[in-house]
């Protein structure tokens, strides 16, 4: 692209634009970044300049950008029909996805109810959950038990069963009433023991509002092993076993937002398959088309979806759905994601660079400012702190982590903060040397910008 037009287009963009989760005083007063292309990992702006996504375009590309058999199923589908709504019919492409997605799941998730977003997912989840009890006849379950730090979108449900006063404090008058338990944060508790206990502790936080609340909660709603946009804060091994368990012992759903953990970011395909979880419901977005098109689908039991079945004049059905819910476009990406994952055993050659991330980010630790490093396989944080033997934050005036960030476009890396903590979530197509070399450039950013 020349640079007339580039300078154009931005030009155009601080007139027209409003970017979300963007401070658009400071975006329309600095120069800015446009993307025009991508290929394989890297991202490619309008003056030609390459970035490795280091952030897999917000946590949903999986096997890289332009993808030939993705490309190739979308142009397909495009020749049989781009749209046709899903309330009262059905399409190939939806219902092949259908039985794939229940092939791979945890085992006793057996429908798929489709939506057009992560939020839209869980939004649906949270009704599913709450019609259920009323189908049941249990009158007084009708709330939700959600964890601190929790983030499940952005809509005003999935926002009530949030936790991060950060983003949706201002909104809380608007928000329905819930219950909220302590999530793991390691690093910040005070708590001595090995991580079996440490699950345990964090744990029976849960259980002492299911124990005195029970008969009030419909769910609880939990990010599986790491909660993303909390600054990607890991949980002990056997914690999430342990909500299942209790969610069973006091007859509440357990709801798990799979949106970020989802299609192989921690290792296997779903976050829950790693201590052999199966949740009432399970919501999934983001890599479910590779990072292509819009799409989400929220997974339920049999049990679940039985208690919607009735004659047509009981009114049982389950209200709710979109313009865009299963759209053939993106079903059709979903499914050939799908397949690539099956044929090129995309899982399988993962777990060595999980290895290799791991060892590379040990580096990092010799770091002054770095306080804790945070990972799930392909999901990393690492929480920047303005005096390590404190854990002292730094203060937000500072932009520690929007510094860095910047730094790391000036050596060819894209990424985005979450406050003081540098998230990576690469691509799981990221080649060996490319994940080197994001390590590296993460490195040398944090190194400058906090030893400045």
């Amino acid at each position: 692209m020349n640079r007339a037009l580039a300078k154009e287009l931005e030009a155009w963009d601080k007139k027209y634009v409003w970017h979300p989760f963007t401070q658009m005083k400071d975006w329309r007063q600095d120069p800015q970044l446009v993307i025009e292309k991508g290929e394989g990992n890297a991202l490619i702006d309008t003056k030609g300049r390459r970035y490795l996504d280091g952030v897999s375009s917000l946590w949903c590309n999986v096997h890289g950008h332009r993808v030939k058999k993705i490309d190739d199923a979308v142009k397909a589908q495009l020749e049989k029909i781009a749209h046709s709504t899903f309330l009262g019919l059905s399409h190939v492409p939806a219902i092949r996805l259908s039985k794939k997605l229940i092939e791979i799941a945890p085992k006793g998730l057996t429908k798929v109810f489709y939506s057009d977003s992560g939020s839209a997912s869980v939004e649906a989840a949270l009704k599913m959950a709450y019609q259920y009890w009323q189908w049941k006849g249990q009158k007084s379950k009708t709330t939700f038990l959600k964890l601190k730090n929790a983030y499940h979108g952005d809509t005003l449900g999935s926002v009530s069963v949030g936790g991060i006063s950060l983003f949706h404090e201002i909104f809380h008058p608007l928000l329905f009433k819930t219950f909220e338990a302590d999530a793991p944060y390691r690093y910040r508790d005070s708590f001595a023991g090995s991580d079996a206990e440490y699950a345990d502790f964090c744990a029976s936080k849960i259980e002492a509002v299911l124990k005195k609340h029970h008969r009030r909660i419909c769910a609880v709603v939990m990010e599986p092993l790491m909660q993303g946009a909390a600054g990607m804060l890991d949980q002990p091994r056997g914690y999430l076993k342990l909500v299942r368990n209790l969610a069973k012992k006091y007859s509440v759903l357990l709801i798990a937002d799979e949106v970020a953990t989802g299609f192989g970011r921690t290792g296997k395909m779903f976050a829950c398959e790693h201590e052999n979880v199966t949740p009432d419901i399970l919501c999934a977005a983001k890599g479910i088309t590779a990072g292509y098109l819009p799409l989400s689908a929220t997974l339920t039991t049999d049990k679940i979806y039985n208690a919607f079945l009735g004659e047509y004049g009981e009114l049982k059905a389950f209200f709710h759905g979109h313009t865009y819910s299963a759209n053939p476009l993106a079903c059709a990406a979903a499914l050939a994601n799908l397949e690539i994952f099956e044929k090129d055993k995309t899982l399988a050659k993962l777990q060595p660079k999980i290895k290799l991330l791991t060892e590379e980010l040990l580096k990092l630790e010799q770091l002054e400012h770095v306080g804790d490093i945070r990972q799930a396989g392909f999901m990393v944080g690492i929480e920047l702190v303005k005096d390590r033997n404190v854990k002292q934050p730094y203060p937000l005036a500072e932009r520690i982590g929007p510094r860095v960030i910047l730094e790391a476009r000036k050596r060819g890396v894209m990424l985005r903060p979450l406050g003081n903590v540098i998230v990576l979530m690469p691509p799981l197509s990221i080649k060996e040397s490319e994940l080197k070399m994001l390590c590296r450039v993460v490195y040398q950013c944090v190194e400058n910008v906090t030893g400045a």
